[in-house]
């Protein structure tokens, strides 16, 4: 039988009190509790994935308080595509952008676990990092990282604090006051130039040109594979996205180009010409020599711009995680002028040491056996076929079953047909978020897909889990199954809370 406790009817359920204690806030900033990280030291590993909930009351109530008012702003799904007023918020702070040099990582899928493997390369490096990126798996704090780990929840608020009659004073100067998009961005930089940091490693929220992020002028421009999402905000083909995007790549800046569609390699080479950037590209200058699966992970063989780098431990599953891991250390490298003013590779060791401490919450996560119960953030199609790819190669299940809560403005049909070859069974659910598509409305999407018989339907999430791990405990000729949990980073986020992570 399934680990999940039974309910008492008589008793409150946590989870629900926890909803229900959101209930008047942007689910972007609704933070689920599990884990914990402490702040590195500086050259330290990380300790943990993500942060609890503050233990002191004092703290998780003005944490809290800071959450609120930030959720009276725009919520990340609405843009005025403009980067007049985080310009304007960057002006009067005194341009902390630019007070280090800045990796810029923009595309489709794979950009925050990059962004989480360049960080690990440049910390290996003795570098103090800052890692901006979005959206978060359980906690806002998340966001913003220093050496490795998320500020703690006091940092958070003191820098909130520090910049709020900054940010008051651009809101009464704009036709629009700055989106909780843009008020994070400028608490990212100015606590980056507060540390300070030697090197940030920012993350775009959506697109490149007009996105919030982009008013760094990044040394090095980092574009993972692009393929279609946000096609309503970016445009309908790769190669339009491709337009917005590109936007990160400045002047004399080196490009870190990813595989990608043709027309959109198109637009990207030609902007990289126009501004007389140097480009890198996966499978030309830089790429996977080799994979092997591995014990929890997969080995590697990668080749840099100064080398190969043999016996590569990463700690992650997937095809797509090795090309990920390629494109982290080409980013490095071209940061450290590998390839340019130095000729010889990065030292192999630090270069191996930091991808065996890698980990990336959320993505292809294990967090219970007996059965196995993986978390995967895929919320678009691209990102499906890599998972279902990876479930594939990486764990031997006899039977795999979903758990799929999406978001409505998502291409939710792709997302099943790409996970329909490898689910036996699917259990339709939905998050907290106001953004979730209705579990009935999937649930039909999904039986076109699937078949009726291959479909259940558990619209609370934790009648869901219970549902899929019952399913998975079935003995006989399903012993052997395993549940992954999908189709949205909330929906993640919520069941790790469930299942007890950390």
């Amino acid at each position: 039988m399934s680990d999940l406790p039974p309910r008492d009817p008589n008793e409150s359920d946590p989870f629900e009190d926890i909803v229900a204690a959101e209930t008047e806030r942007d689910p972007d900033l609704a933070v689920i509790e599990a884990g914990s990280r402490t702040l590195r030291t500086q050259g330290g590993p990380p300790q943990a994935d993500v942060p609890a909930r503050p233990s002191d009351p004092e703290v998780d109530q003005a944490l809290r308080a800071v959450e609120a008012e930030l959720a009276t702003r725009w919520g990340e799904t609405k843009l005025e595509p403009s980067v007049s007023r985080i310009a304007a918020l960057m002006d009067v702070l005194g341009e902390p952008q630019r007070a280090y040099p800045s990796i810029h990582i923009t595309g489709t899928n794979g950009k925050t676990s990059t962004a989480r493997m360049i960080e690990a390369l440049l910390g290996a490096f003795d570098l103090r990092t800052g890692r901006y990126t979005s959206p978060h798996v359980q906690s806002v704090t998340e966001r913003i990282s220093l050496d490795g780990a998320p500020i703690t929840a006091e940092r958070f608020i003191e820098t909130y604090e520090d910049i709020k009659p900054y940010v008051e004073m651009v809101d009464a100067q704009q036709e629009y006051r700055l989106s909780f998009f843009e008020v994070l961005t400028g608490m990212a930089y100015a606590a980056f130039a507060d540390a300070p940091v030697d090197v940030a490693v920012v993350e775009v929220g959506m697109g490149g040109t007009w996105d919030a992020t982009n008013v760094i002028d990044g040394d090095v421009a980092v574009i993972t594979p692009i393929d279609l999402d946000h096609t309503d905000r970016l445009g309908g083909t790769p190669g339009e996205i491709a337009q917005e995007k590109g936007g990160v790549i400045k002047q004399d800046a080196t490009v870190i180009l990813a595989q990608q569609p043709v027309d959109a390699a198109q637009v990207l080479l030609k902007k990289a010409v126009e501004v007389d950037a140097t480009v890198a590209r996966e499978g030309l200058e830089f790429g996977v020599v080799s994979r092997q699966v591995a014990v929890g992970g997969q080995l590697l063989t990668l080749r840099g711009l100064g080398g190969e780098y043999h016996e590569v431990y990463l700690p992650l599953h997937g095809a797509y995680q090795a090309h990920n891991a390629a494109v982290a250390l080409a980013a490095v490298e071209a940061f450290f002028g590998v390839g340019s003013q130095r000729p010889e590779p990065l030292d192999i060791d630090t270069v191996r040491k930091a991808f065996a401490g890698v980990s990336s919450p959320g993505r292809l996560e294990v967090v219970r056996r007996s059965p196995t119960v993986v978390l995967d953030a895929a919320h678009n199609p691209a990102g499906a076929r890599a998972t279902a790819e990876a479930m594939s190669e990486a764990f031997d299940f006899s039977r795999l079953v979903g758990v799929v809560g999406a978001s409505a403005d998502k291409n939710v049909r792709g997302l099943l047909e790409a996970f329909e070859p490898v689910f036996a069974e699917v259990v339709i659910t939905q998050n907290s978020s106001h953004r979730a598509m209705d579990a009935d409305d999937l649930a039909a999407i999904a039986v076109e897909v699937f078949g009726e018989e291959r479909v259940q339907v558990e619209p609370r999430l934790p009648d869901a889990l219970e549902e899929a791990i019952t399913l998975a405990e079935d003995q006989g000729e399903f012993a052997g199954a395993g549940v992954l949990v999908t189709g949205s980073v909330i929906t993640v986020g919520e069941a790790r809370l469930l299942l007890g992570k950390g």
